[in-house]
């Protein structure tokens, strides 16, 4: 990969980064402002449920954060854009869909064929 390549991956991970913890603090500021308990009972449950689904999006955005670091440390270390099983370069395509990816498609299907595989177990 070249370094015009890295410098963009680079920049829309970061992009993707910020994004993410923009709407982070947009859930805070919003928890924070309004009151967590509704007089009616169907309005505080209904209330209660959007918050649970929020909070297990960010809880998910969280983690995302951290494989978006470790992209970023792989593109400083040099070993972004290789598979971390077979060291094959992960194509323009797949990085492109998703900048995070750390095994090409094949590595990829591999490991997802073998979680099944121990889950059935």
């Amino acid at each position: 990969m070249n370094p015009l390549q890295l410098e963009y991956f680079r920049q829309r991970l970061w992009d993707w980064k910020k994004q993410i913890l923009a709407e982070a603090e947009g859930t805070l500021a919003v928890l924070q402002n309004e009151p967590l308990r509704e007089p009616d009972l169907n309005d505080r449950a209904s209330s209660e449920t959007d918050w649970s689904i929020e909070l297990r999006t960010r809880d998910r955005q969280r983690k995302l954060i951290s494989k978006i670091d470790a992209a970023l440390r792989r593109i400083d270390e040099g070993e972004y854009g290789y598979c971390e099983v077979t060291g094959e370069p992960i194509s323009l395509g797949r990085l492109e869909a998703r900048p995070i990816a750390t095994m090409t498609v094949e590595a990829q299907e591999r490991h997802e064929r073998q979680e099944k595989v121990s889950r059935d177990d």
